[in-house]
């Protein structure tokens, strides 16, 4: 988008002059994202929403692996916001990753700020949103990433692409919804419809005119790009008559899984190559919700129109794809435990071996005491969650700033622990042992390098349910899944170290565990937390920060010129 050229200028200077520009083969792209309040109609009502150049969904970032993009963010809207470019891994640049008051403070209303996107080894499907509070209810769009010049996909060229984002839309504003769920300590608001692509779609009230529809070719073939930017459910999601043979997830290569539906959590991405060899007419596509935890949740369908083009005539009934209950575990369960990394010669993968670096984080919904009993959550008390019974509390300043500039007095503290705090029986009777967690900015310093193992164990505090936990700054194998409690001895012999898949967002199974494995060769602050919303703003975070190494090559970049202020700084 041509925005203004002299903002522009000023800043591609202003990382030259710093010698910030990346010195690899691949191109370099330009994009403006400008932030505005722009009025939306859906379900029969007009209201104000916060977009990225007056669309939703926003713009689509296309590269080529390995190129980088330049963002200049000009915040129009009410109040300052962050971007992040999730599962871009960022090497040495944290700078530009983006959780408020993580690796930066809010952009000021009135202000802009110029990201510097650089892609590595990422190739496919990724996304982009905000990263503050719940603006990402309305701030979201694609990352298209193309294989590398004079290189190709692992599979036949497609014919052509289509990118589907699901999408959550509330009729009323999302950022009174959290901070309203905060203050009163209860259940935020559910959602009151699934979208495809901003569009809720047949079944909702108001939406006939406006489904989305995707028109193909008969014969064709196509790569399909699905994104999960729902914010507090997992998704199923189908097209009537029509298999789905997934390729890739989270930007990275798997053995092709052909399948009537897919479950993709919040964050998660999925290529799928879809081929039009139905009798041309009308199909449904559609998308509702896995929730397998005794928890609010909308139960609505989204839905869009998978069109063939030519003259037929319309059909009177649309066929509709047959979509597991909302509560189908062993479906979820089903499709996830096929995914398993391509692992070949043009996409290999290496999964650490030597661990150095262990951890074991019990993943819990918690209460906060609240005098006299006087908030809306459970037994009178505020509903909170927490790893390792540590609730994140977000700082005022940006803990990569203090990190890097080395005043870390009360911004954060080095004492989050590698294991929970009691042992007992994870999932089965908790009593009350971590009912009520500890609240601070504990963050966990890893040596460069080192190769790391985090078993994420779920609990049935409070509310049992799947957790999509999201890890910045890195691609992880999951390398393990299991129900009940992980199992140190034996549950390590179950290990996938062949083929696992290479991810940034992993469901972590209700009552179950999830082992993952990297190397911490990302000098940076990392933001680690869960991807449903709700869960994200009640402490379900933590920090990793891993240390320079001893090369230049090993080290975090300097800062831009300009980053924007802290109010405590």
């Amino acid at each position: 988008m041509e925005f203004n050229k002299m903002s522009w200028v000023l800043a591609f200077l202003g990382f030259m002059f710093l010698g910030r520009i990346c010195k690899a083969d691949g191109a370099t792209h330009f994009y403006d994202f400008v932030l505005q309040e722009t009025n939306f109609t859906r379900l029969c009502s007009t209201k104000s929403i916060l977009t990225v150049n007056g669309s939703l969904p926003g713009p689509t970032i296309t590269v080529q692996k390995g190129d980088t993009a330049f963002v200049n963010v000009h915040n129009q809207g009410l109040y300052g916001l962050t971007i992040h470019w999730h599962g871009v891994k960022q090497p040495r640049n944290p700078w530009s990753d983006g959780p408020e008051n993580v690796t930066q403070c809010p952009i000021p209303a009135g202000t802009n700020f110029t990201y510097e996107i650089i892609f590595s080894t990422e190739e496919g499907t990724l996304w982009w949103h905000a990263h503050s509070d719940w603006s990402r209810a309305t701030v979201y769009g694609a990352i298209i990433i193309l294989p590398a010049a004079n290189t190709t996909y692992p599979f036949a060229t497609p014919d052509a692409q289509e990118t589907l984002i699901l999408g959550s839309w509330f009729k009323g504003d999302v950022m009174e919804i959290i901070e309203d769920a905060l203050a009163t300590g209860g259940e935020p608001n559910i959602s009151d419809a699934f979208t495809i692509n901003g569009q809720p779609g047949h079944l909702y009230s108001c939406s006939n005119e406006t489904t989305y529809r995707w028109l193909v070719d008969f014969g064709k073939t196509y790569l399909l790009r699905v994104i999960n930017a729902v914010m507090n459910e997992e998704m199923f999601f189908a097209i009537a008559d029509h298999n789905l043979t997934v390729v890739a997830q989270d930007a990275a290569y798997i053995k092709p899984i052909t399948t009537p539906y897919i479950m993709i959590t919040p964050g998660q991405t999925m290529d799928i190559l879809v081929t039009a060899n139905q009798p041309p007419s009308h199909y449904y596509i559609a998308a509702t919700s896995f929730v397998d935890g005794n928890v609010a949740f909308h139960n609505g369908t989204t839905t869009a129109i998978l069109e063939y083009n030519g003259n037929y005539s319309t059909p009177s009934t649309t066929p509709f794809p047959t979509l597991p209950d909302h509560d189908d575990d062993t479906a979820a369960e089903n499709f996830t435990k096929q995914v398993r990394a391509l692992a070949s010669e043009d996409h290999p993968i290496s999964v650490p071996l030597n661990i150095s670096t262990s951890m074991y984080i019990a993943v819990a919904i918690n209460e906060r005491i609240c005098t006299n009993s006087s908030c809306a959550g459970p037994d009178g008390n505020a509903l909170a969650a927490s790893l390792n019974n540590i609730s994140f509390q977000t700082p005022s300043n940006s803990i990569l700033q203090a990190y890097y500039g080395g005043n870390t007095n009360g911004v954060y503290a080095t004492n989050f622990p590698d294991i929970p705090p009691y042992f007992y029986n994870f999932t089965g009777d908790v009593a009350n042992n971590t009912l009520y967690p500890s609240f601070g900015t504990r963050v966990r310093m890893i040596n460069y390098g080192e190769g790391v193992e985090i078993v994420f164990q779920g609990t049935s505090i409070i509310a049992p349910e799947n957790h999509p936990m999201h890890l910045h700054g890195f691609s992880f194998y999951l390398v393990g899944t299991g129900s009940g409690n992980f199992n140190s001895t034996t549950s390590p012999t179950t290990y996938n170290l062949v083929d696992p898949p290479e991810v940034n967002t992993i469901g972590v199974p209700k009552n179950g565990w999830a082992a993952i494995r990297f190397v911490a060769d990302n000098p940076g602050v990392w933001f680690m937390h869960c991807h449903l919303e709700r869960h994200a703003s009640w402490g379900m975070d933590t920090v990793l920060i891993v240390r320079n190494g001893n090369t230049s090559e090993s080290t975090i970049r300097g800062p831009p010129a300009y980053m924007p202020p802290c109010s405590n700084s």
